[in-house]
This record gives C-alpha cells, structure tokens and sequence, in this order.
C-alpha cells in the first residue's frame, strides 16, 4: 500500500502541475483536479455524442443515396432493356420497309441510278463546255443532284429530272448554233472590260479577231496569251463582219481546245529562225549577201545586154557598153594587120571580162559554202543533244530539243540560202558568157571583114 501511494504521488503532483499551467484558475488541491477531469470527462462525452449523431446522419444520408442510386439503376436497366427491344423492331420494321422500297421501285432503282451518274457526268461535261461562258452556273444544280443521290437515300423529284432532261437539251441545241452575246472579256494585259463575244457551237469563242477561252473557276472569257497564225485569226474578222445567215469560212476546232493549244505551240517563222543558233543567223547573213550580188549581177547584165544591142543597131559608137568599146579599138586600129587585130581586139574583150563576170565566183562560193555551214550547224546541234542526254538522259525529249531544233533548222537555212544561189549563179553566168560570146562574136566578124577587105585590096 505504501508502494502504491509512493507511485501515485509524484503522478498526481505531475497533473496538478500540469492543470495548473494550462488552466484558467490554478488547482489548489486533488479534489479540484478531480472535479476539473470529471468535467472534461463530460466535455469529452458530449464531443464525441455529437460527433456519433452526425456520423449516423451521414450514414443514413449515404444509406438513402444509395438506395435512390439503385432505384435509378434498375430504371435504366429497365428502360435499355425497352429501348434494346425497340431497336430491335424498328431494325425489322426498317429492313421491310426497305425491302418493300425495292419490291416498289423495281426498274425505277437503276433508272435512278442511271441518273445520278448522267448528273455527275453531265456536271463535268459543263465545266469543260464554252457554253458556260453564256449561261454561267448551270452545272452547280447537277453537282448538287449528284451529291444528295450519292450521299443520301433522296430520290430526285419530277422537276429535278425534268431540269437535267432540258439542260442536256440546251446543250445539244446551242450547240448547233453561232450567238454573239455580250461578257466580261480578259485582255492579255489582265484588263477586264465588257465586249460582244460570238461562240461558234460549242467548239471557239472569239472577239475582235482573237481566239477567246472560257476558265471554269473564275466564270470569265480571256484572250489567248498567243494567238494561231493569221490565217486562221482573219476568218475570225469575217465572222464578226458577216450578215446573219452569210456563209463564212472560219477555222473551227472540233477538239474544243487540243488542236488550238498545239497550232498556238507551233512555232513561227522568228522563233525557228532563233533556234537556229549563230550559225544560222550567219547563213542567213550570207544568204542576203548572195541575193543582193545576184540581183546586182542580173540586172547589170541586162542593162548591159540592152546597151549591146543598141549599139548593134546604132553605127555611132558608144563608151557606155563594152561593145562599144571594142568597137572604139577596132576603130583606133584600123591600119594595123588582120593579126593585129585580132590580138588588140582580143585584149579588149578580156579586159571586159572582169567587169561581166564580177560576183559571179562568189555567188559560187556561196551556194558551196552554205549547205557546209548547215552542215555545221547540225553537228553543234547534235553536240548540244548528246550533252543533254548525258546530263539529264533521255526521259525528257523536251530537254533534248533544243539541240535537234538547231541542227534540223541550220540545215534547211543552208539549204534554202544554197539552192536558190545555185539558181542565181546559172542565171548570172549564163548572162554573163553571153555577153562575152557577142563580144567575140562581132570580134570575129571585124576581123573577117578586114580580111577581106585587104584580100581585095591585093587583088586590085
């Protein structure tokens, strides 16, 4: 017992002072810290009541949550149950339903289908077509037509198929006639302005003499950025002028394009004359130089030959024809020897002879010259193929045609400056030994006279 009171003391003391510093009002004794826990105690035992009620308040809020959670479980099982069934009788009421649609359509299921594809097809046949340029945005409805049939299980209506029916028939019927009507006409300098356009069928469009193109996307009419050969841009001036119901001549294209993109890449007499290279802007250059020294040529020697033969006519002699000339040195050299003169005669008409045939070795030269100059430039031009092949192989002609253009086009420059030449050459050669053959000839004939008029001299 003592034990237990020596234990229990210090204890005691320990919670006395204890209180002592956390309480309001200091403990005196042990019955005062008795009656301080017995209060706590009850503190306690309230605190922890309250806390029991409401932990058992949220218990049963939590219970009847629960039980409002299975409640509405069990209805939506309950109602996924009926909508699964529902499902389940529309998806047959809708297969035959669907079955009864086929049984009824019958023969109409492909004429739909039929139509649904002439829309897609009649739709892109516009966007190509001239006739567009005219009546602008007629092939959005088919797009459209095409598109619900395609994507949805709409079926067209009578007046969607009567409007596909009468835009097939426009077609075919404009596409038989010459309209001239008024748009908005794109010049090559991209200047919009308003001009009558004339549409031949459903293959050209033309204004003020100028091929025409229609671009789809912009709904707009625009000159082409090059033009074909006049030949064919003069029947687009006598279309416009014509009267109605006049037959004219016009250069239609029935490819709708294809023939009039490949005569606009065609090209013209410049552009050949360029791909030619130096070499063919130097036989060219010859070839001008060979024409102005035949022309000088041929008509000098008429000239020459006309003076002859009036001074043959006239027995006044003349310095202003080599004939005359030669005559003037018989004249000076008339006491002389027949041999004589013959040899100053001779001797005359050599000296005339540079004078007749001045040129003509050159134009000679030239029509040899030319066609090997040709030749040159074809071997240039197959060097710049090769080099190309070699760079770039063979897996786009176009690469390689510079070349082949340089060396077809210097040989024909060759052989258009040599053949002609050829020609030039005989005609001034020809004239020119004429010439000298009259001048021999009348030689001969002075001489023969005095001849005889000295064989008649001795006689007397």
């Amino acid at each position: 017992m003592s034990s237990i009171k020596r234990v229990c003391l210090p204890v005691m003391v320990s919670c006395l002072l204890a209180f002592n510093a956390g309480a309001a009002t200091p403990v005196q004794d042990l019955n005062s810290l008795l009656e301080l826990v017995k209060q706590g105690k009850l503190a306690e035992d309230r605190e922890n009541q309250a806390r029991e009620a409401r932990f058992k308040a949220a218990r049963d809020d939590q219970a009847a949550l629960l039980a409002e959670a299975r409640a509405t479980r069990e209805q939506e099982e309950t109602r996924s149950t009926e909508l699964e069934k529902a499902f389940e009788e529309n998806e047959q009421n809708l297969a035959e339903l669907q079955a009864s649609l086929d049984e009824r359509l019958g023969s109409l299921k492909e004429l739909f289908g039929v139509l649904q594809q002439v829309a897609g097809d009649t739709a892109s046949n516009f966007e190509n077509s001239i006739i567009s340029a005219q009546f602008q945005g007629r092939g959005d409805f088919l797009s459209a037509l095409a598109q619900k049939m395609g994507t949805s299980s709409q079926l067209a209506s009578i007046e969607e198929m009567e409007r596909l029916w009468f835009e097939l028939q426009r077609e075919m019927t404009e596409s038989g006639k010459v309209v001239r009507f008024a748009t908005t006409v794109v010049d090559q300098t991209g200047l919009e302005q308003q001009g009558d356009v004339i549409r031949v069928g459903a293959f050209n469009l033309v204004s003020d003499g100028k091929y025409l193109r229609h671009n789809h996307s912009t709904s707009k009419v625009a000159e082409l950025v090059r033009q074909p050969s006049s030949r064919f841009t003069e029947t687009t001036r006598d279309l416009a002028s014509a009267n109605p119901g006049a037959l004219v001549p016009f250069g239609i294209d029935p490819t709708r394009g294809t023939l009039l993109e490949a005569l606009i890449k065609e090209p013209n007499l410049r552009e050949r004359v360029e791909s030619g290279g130096i070499v063919g802007y130097i036989i060219i250059a010859v070839g001008i130089l060979a024409l102005l020294l035949a022309l000088e040529r041929i008509i000098t020697l008429s000239l020459t030959r006309s003076k002859i033969k009036s001074q043959m006519k006239s027995s006044e002699v003349k310095n202003n024809n080599p004939l005359g000339r030669v005559l003037a040195v018989h004249k000076e050299n008339r006491a002389v020897d027949p041999d004589t003169l013959e040899l100053k005669l001779a001797e005359a008409i050599i000296r005339e002879r540079p004078r007749l045939e001045r040129f003509i070795p050159l134009l000679k030269i030239i029509a040899v010259a030319a066609p090997l100059m040709g030749l040159l430039g074809t071997v240039i031009g197959m060097i710049l193929t090769f080099q190309a092949i070699t760079l770039f192989g063979t897996g786009d002609p176009k690469l390689m045609a510079g070349g082949i253009s340089q060396a077809l086009v210097t040989t024909v420059l060759g052989l258009l400056v040599a053949i002609p030449t050829v020609f030039m050459h005989s005609i001034a050669s020809t004239m020119a030994k004429g010439v000298v053959h009259t001048l021999e000839e009348q030689s001969a004939g002075l001489i023969a006279e005095r001849m005889e008029q000295q064989e008649h001299g001795h006689t007397a």
